[in-house]
C-alpha cells in the first residue's frame, strides 16, 4: 500500500512539473546607441509576447566589439554595421549563419536652436563654432559623417570646430546642451523634432549604413536569444523599426 502511495505521489508530482508555465528567460542584448529608442520598444513587445526579459547594453559599435572580445557575456549584438558582426563569426565569437540585416539607417545634420532648416552648405559658412559627430573610428554614424564633409568640402576647412562622442547619442547630447551648433545624428533621434530643425543627408553623400544582428556564443543555448533575434524578423518588429525612420531590407540572411 505505502508502495502504490508513493507511486501515486510521484505520478502527481511529475505532472505539476510538467503543467508548470516555463520560467522567464533573460536576453543580454548589446546596441548600438542610435538604435536603443527602437531597442526599447521592440523588447517590450517581445516581452508582453513570450513573458522574457530583454536586458540593453547601449553603446558604440566599437565599443562593444571590443567588450565581446574580452568576454562580455552579451547573448545578441544589434550593431551600426556590418563588418563587425562578421569579424565576430570569423574570429568564433558569433553564431555562423545567424547574421542578418535588421536595419538599414539614415544619417541627419540635426540643429535645434538654427531658425531656418540645417542643410549642408551650412557647414561652409563659417558661422558657428562646434559641429559634432560621433567617434568616427569606432561609431559607423561618425565614418559617414566624416564621408559628408568630404563630400561637401568641408573636412579640410572646420579645423577645430569639429567635437566628437564616443557615440551617436553623446553627439545629441553636444547639440541638446548647446556644446555643438549643429550635429551628425541618427535620423531615428530627431524625426520627432520639427521638420526645419534638420536636413536629411542624401544617401549617396556616404557609405549605406547596414547594421546587422547576430548571435554571439554566450547565447548560442539561450533559446530566448534565438526566440528575440527570430522576433525581429517579424512584420509587426519591421513595423516598429520603419516607424523610427529606417529602412528594412527583405530579410535573408547576410553574406
Amino acid at each position: 500500500m505505502a508502495t502504490r502511495r508513493f507511486l501515486l505521489l510521484g505520478a502527481v508530482l511529475l505532472s505539476a512539473a510538467c503543467s508548470r508555465e516555463p520560467e522567464p528567460r533573460t536576453v543580454n542584448v548589446a546596441v548600438a546607441a542610435n538604435f536603443a529608442t527602437v531597442q526599447a520598444e521592440l523588447a517590450q513587445r517581445f516581452t508582453q509576447q513570450t513573458g522574457d526579459t530583454v536586458r540593453a547594453s547601449v553603446g558604440s559599435t566599437g565599443q562593444l566589439y571590443a567588450q565581446i572580445k574580452n568576454g562580455a557575456p552579451f547573448d545578441v549584438l544589434l550593431s551600426a554595421d556590418a563588418e563587425r558582426p562578421k569579424q565576430l563569426e570569423a574570429e568564433s565569437l558569433a553564431v555562423k549563419g545567424s547574421r542578418f540585416t535588421y536595419a538599414v539607417g539614415q544619417l541627419a545634420l540635426y540643429a535645434p536652436r538654427d531658425s531656418t532648416t540645417a542643410v549642408g552648405p551650412d557647414l561652409l559658412k563659417g558661422t558657428f563654432a562646434h559641429v559634432a559627430i560621433a567617434n568616427p573610428k569606432i561609431a559607423p554614424y561618425g565614418a559617414a559623417a566624416i564621408e559628408t564633409l568630404r563630400h561637401l568640402g568641408a573636412d579640410t576647412t572646420l579645423g577645430g570646430r569639429v567635437v566628437q562622442g564616443e557615440n551617436i547619442g553623446q553627439a545629441l547630447q553636444f547639440v541638446q546642451s548647446g556644446a555643438a551648433d549643429f550635429g551628425f545624428v541618427a535620423y531615428s533621434q530627431v524625426l520627432k523634432e520639427p521638420a526645419k530643425t534638420y536636413w536629411l543627408v542624401p544617401a549617396d553623400y556616404h557609405s549605406a549604413i547596414v547594421q546587422d544582428a547576430v548571435l554571439l556564443r554566450p547565447g548560442e543555448r539561450n533559446s530566448a536569444a534565438r526566440a528575440y533575434l527570430e522576433f525581429l524578423r517579424t512584420p509587426d518588429a519591421q513595423e516598429v523599426v520603419r516607424s523610427f525612420g529606417y529602412a528594412v531590407p527583405p530579410q535573408r540572411q547576410a553574406p
